[in-house]
């Protein structure tokens, strides 16, 4: 089982996603996602997505929200428990990142990027700044065949 943190770091109407196209054999290549990754030893999922987004964008966050607990299911794929973090507020320059490009993005550009099919439930979640939440994406391939929302199914 892997536990990993991702943030969704806010600056207006824009957000700050990473764009995978640097790494081999990337799981998440070519796809938009959020800044994070897996728990080290000993690491809270705060401690980690304030190491991650350090790591992999050069700032360091001043105002972040826990915001839920995304369940992946993969019959590929170990299972991995994603903490979801939302922030406003950081210091310092954005720097590159070996793992793709970190860009600012409209939020109204969302559905017009390459992304996995549960990222774009989630972040309608987040959009609608819903309170904190348990989702379960599972997933045949790279195919979303189900999602279960606090419980109950909605996909």
């Amino acid at each position: 089982m892997i536990n990993s943190s991702l943030c969704y770091i806010y600056r207006g109407e824009e957000v700050l996603m990473l764009h995978r196209t640097k790494k081999a054999n990337d799981l998440n290549h070519d796809k938009w996602i959020g800044i994070g990754g897996k728990f080290e030893d000993k690491e809270s999922p705060e401690d980690c997505v304030l190491r991650e987004v350090k790591e992999e964008t050069g700032l360091t966050l001043t105002n972040y929200r826990y915001r839920g607990i995304v369940t992946f299911v993969s019959d590929e794929a170990e299972t991995e428990y994603m903490h979801l973090f939302t922030a406003d507020g950081f210091t310092g320059e954005l720097t590159d990142c070996d793992e793709g490009e970190p860009c600012w993005i409209r939020k109204a550009d969302f559905d017009s990027l390459p992304q996995w099919e549960g990222d774009r439930i989630f972040l309608q979640l987040l959009d609608e700044d819903a309170p904190f939440f348990s989702l379960k994406l599972c997933y045949s391939g790279d195919r979303l065949a189900g999602a279960v929302l606090n419980g109950a199914v909605i996909r």
